[in-house]
């Protein structure tokens, strides 16, 4: 039984459960998956200043389960993603790399099409580290992350409107850039006839290889366990331990 804990950064459940379905829909026979909503935080992510205020309680969730074999940030822009590497005892995937890598060996020129326009500059950064920069472009639909769950918000046409634009500029497959826009995936590479790639199960392919190949994350350098030393104010339970 392979163990995987999604997270979803967020404080939205309603979102947790669709990232869930998405989830269980592509695992393997014997994945568990359990996912968790975080318990302090703000309600979606959309920008810096959301994605600083969410990593705390990513990193409780992360704590909180000490028996997964792998976890999943389930959030476009890998909320937190190098500091949940530094503490969790399990290997741990973000399901931006995870998209780009698995669109990026199935078609040249991806287009990432996420929620608002704030967006973009931070999925640029993402783009760039994980090495898709002149591969990758990223536009927005224009739809707040928390409107894909809403009828009546049109978000769905806009979504579609925008993979349009991308193909019409010469994408050869589509990323989502949105973890609340999972279960559409399948939908929409249908209706366009190019691969359309959800970070979530792209996530939870890569988080199973993982935990088959029985790798967890160096703990040389960069994800060197954090050092012992004391947090004040409302972080102190968070201060490293020896």
């Amino acid at each position: 039984m392979t163990k995987i804990l999604i997270v979803n950064p967020n404080t939205t459940a309603s979102m947790t459960a669709t990232i869930a379905a998405a989830a269980q829909a592509v695992a393997a026979p014997g994945t568990e998956i359990s996912a968790v909503t975080s318990s302090t935080g703000p309600a979606s992510i959309e920008g810096f200043y959301d994605e600083a205020f969410a990593v705390p309680g990513l990193i409780e969730a992360l704590l909180n389960a000490p028996d997964a074999d792998a976890g999943i940030i389930a959030c476009f822009d890998d909320t937190g993603l190098d500091a949940a590497r530094s503490v969790a005892r399990y290997p741990v995937v973000g399901i931006c790399e995870a998209a780009l890598v698995t669109a990026g060996q199935i078609g040249k020129r991806i287009g990432i099409v996420t929620t608002l326009p704030r967006s973009i500059v931070p999925l640029e950064d993402l783009v760039r580290r994980y090495g898709f920069a002149g591969r990758a472009v990223v536009t927005a639909c224009d739809v707040p992350v928390l409107d894909l769950e809403k009828p009546g918000s049109g978000a769905k046409t806009k979504l579609q409107a925008e993979i349009a634009r991308a193909l019409d500029k010469g994408a050869d497959a589509i990323v989502l850039g949105c973890a609340g826009m999972a279960d559409l995936a399948h939908e929409l590479s249908a209706q366009f006839g190019v691969p359309v790639v959800d970070g979530v199960a792209a996530a939870v392919k890569q988080a199973e290889a993982l935990a088959g190949l029985k790798l967890t994350t160096s703990r040389r350098g960069a994800y060197a366990s954090p050092a012992a030393k004391g947090y004040i104010g409302l972080l102190e339970r968070f201060a490293p331990k020896k």
